[in-house]
């Protein structure tokens, strides 16, 4: 999720108008709802000193808004925060671990991240059961969604691809 569907997300979460949280921050009052209307739908980013008043009128993390960096740990706690928003993403505890969930009925999107990780789940268990080798594994990770067979993906020609069918044919068209 892109940091201006978070600050909508937050401002939402919050009852706030865009010209109250932009008023919050600094913005005149006149234009304050065009300028974090310009961030939320993502025509401008906000700098740091701004993304950091956001956050704070949010009464969140700065990370909570911005993309996370997962190479940290903080980061990537704020990815699985932003799994559970958009996902329905649930953390519980089962034989004494820690599991992450999530739940189809969520929405449509969560019942897609469903089957994509359960596609993983099949190719670990392969895996573990020694049924493929590491190799093998890690070039369906590494290239994924490439050799998913459990899917069906459509394979879209690249628009140059089919402006240049479109030109090659063009005689053969009918009106």
């Amino acid at each position: 999720m892109a940091i201006g569907e978070r600050i909508h997300f937050f401002r939402i979460m919050r009852g706030m108008t865009q010209k109250y949280l932009g008023m919050l921050v600094g913005f005149p009052e006149k234009s304050a709802d065009v300028r974090l209307a310009q961030y939320e739908t993502g025509s401008r980013k906000p700098k740091a000193d701004l993304t950091v008043a956001l956050a704070q009128a949010l009464d969140v993390a700065p990370q909570a808004l911005d993309i996370p960096d997962i190479d940290s740990q903080i980061g990537l706690m704020h990815t699985l925060f932003a799994l559970e928003d958009i996902y329905g993403l649930t953390i519980s505890e089962t034989d004494g671990e820690v599991c992450l969930k999530v739940s189809k009925d969520q929405s449509k999107n969560a019942a897609e991240l469903l089957k994509m990780l359960s596609a993983w789940k099949k190719q670990a268990d392969k895996l573990s059961a020694e049924e493929i080798s590491k190799e093998n594994y890690d070039q369906w990770r590494y290239n994924y969604p490439k050799f998913d067979t459990t899917q069906h993906w459509a394979k879209v020609p690249s628009k140059e691809l089919s402006d240049a069918l479109v030109k090659a044919f063009k005689d053969k068209l009918p009106d």
